[in-house]
C-alpha cells in the first residue's frame, strides 16, 4: 500500500519538477558554466578561460561601486519600508482609543497605500522622473524655483541621486507591506489589546510589547523578501537615471551592471560571472537573515 502511494505521489511530482529543473535548474547551470568562459554571444564555441572572469572582478571599480550600493540599499530598504509600513498599518489596525481599532477612514487609507503596487515599475520610475525635474515642471522644484531657490539635482546631482531612488524604492514598497500587517494586525485577538490598556498600556507599549512580537515571523518574511529585491533592483535604476545608474555611477547598482556588460558590451561570460557573485550574495543574506531573525514562537 505505501508502495502504492508512493507511486502515487511521484506521477503528480515528475511533471512540475521536470519543469523546474528545465527552466530554473538548468538555466542557473548554464549560467555557472557561461562565467568560465569568455562567451560574447554570437560566437558558436565559447572558450573555457577558468577563474579569469572572476579576477578581472577583483579590479572592476564601477562593479564593487554597484556592490556598495547595493549593500546600502540592503540595509536601509528594509528598516524604512518596514519602519513605516509598521507604523501606518498599526494606526489602521489598532490606533484608535484603547487600541481596540484603528483610525477613522483606515480601509479608505488601506486603498491608497496599496495603490503603488497596482502600478507597474516602469511607470513608477517614468512618473518620478517627472516629479524630480529640475525646473517649474517637477513637483518638488517648482515652489523652490517659485520661492527664489536654486533647484535641486535630485537625479543629476551625484550626492543627491542615491538617495532619491532608495526614496522612490520605499514608497513604491511600502503599500504592499502596510497590507501585509494590517492583515497580521487584524488576526491578533481584540482582547490582547483591551487587556493591555486596562493594565495602563498607552500606544507605544501596545506596540513594542504585543503588536511586535506577535507580527515577529510576518516582519521577518518581509524582511528577507525585501532584501532580496534591494540586492535585485534594476528598473528603477535603469529606467529613472541618465546613463543608466549615473551621473557618474552614482546609483548604479549590480543588475545594471550585468545588463550593461551582456547586451551592450556583449561580454556575457563576464556578465555571469556578476551574476554569480550576486547569486551567492542573495543566497548568503537570505541564510544570514533567517538564522539572526530565528525566535521562539508565540501562539495566541
Amino acid at each position: 500500500m505505501n508502495h502504492g502511494r508512493t507511486r502515487f505521489v511521484a506521477g503528480f511530482l515528475v511533471i512540475p519538477v521536470a519543469l523546474y529543473v528545465i527552466y530554473v535548474i538548468a538555466p542557473y547551470a548554464q549560467a555557472f558554466y557561461i562565467a568560465f568562459t569568455d562567451w560574447r554571444g554570437v560566437n558558436a564555441s565559447p572558450r573555457l578561460v577558468g577563474l579569469e572572469n572572476f579576477q578581472r572582478l577583483g579590479a572592476d571599480n564601477v562593479f564593487w561601486k554597484a556592490v556598495g550600493h547595493n549593500l546600502i540599499l540592503l540595509v536601509l530598504m528594509p528598516i524604512l519600508t518596514l519602519g513605516i509600513a509598521l507604523f501606518f498599518a498599526f494606526l489602521l489596525n489598532a490606533g484608535g482609543r484603547g487600541g481596540t481599532g484603528g483610525i477613522w477612514g483606515s480601509k479608505f487609507y488601506r486603498v491608497v497605500f496599496f495603490f503603488p503596487q497596482v502600478l507597474a515599475v516602469a511607470v513608477v520610475a517614468v512618473l518620478f522622473q517627472q516629479v524630480f525635474r529640475p525646473d517649474r515642471s517637477g513637483m518638488l522644484n517648482a515652489p523652490l524655483i517659485a520661492l527664489g531657490f536654486e533647484p535641486i539635482g535630485f537625479l543629476s546631482d551625484t550626492r543627491v541621486a542615491f538617495w532619491s531612488i532608495l526614496a522612490v524604492l520605499v514608497w513604491q514598497a511600502v503599500g504592499f507591506y502596510v497590507v501585509l500587517f494590517s492583515a497580521g494586525i487584524s488576526s491578533i485577538p481584540r482582547d490582547l489589546f483591551e487587556a493591555a490598556a486596562i493594565d495602563g498600556a498607552g500606544g507605544i507599549q501596545l506596540f513594542l510589547r504585543v503588536t511586535l512580537p506577535l507580527l515577529w515571523d510576518t516582519i521577518q518574511v518581509g524582511w528577507v523578501y525585501l532584501g532580496i529585491a534591494a540586492l535585485d533592483v534594476f528598473a528603477i535604476v535603469w529606467v529613472m537615471t541618465a546613463e543608466h545608474g549615473g551621473p557618474d555611477h552614482s546609483t548604479t547598482v549590480m543588475a545594471a551592471e550585468i545588463y550593461r556588460t551582456a547586451f551592450q558590451y556583449f561580454k556575457f561570460g563576464y556578465a555571469s560571472a556578476m551574476g554569480v557573485v550576486l547569486f551567492f550574495f542573495t543566497i548568503g543574506f537570505a541564510t544570514l537573515a533567517l538564522r539572526l531573525s530565528r525566535r521562539e514562537r508565540i501562539e495566541f
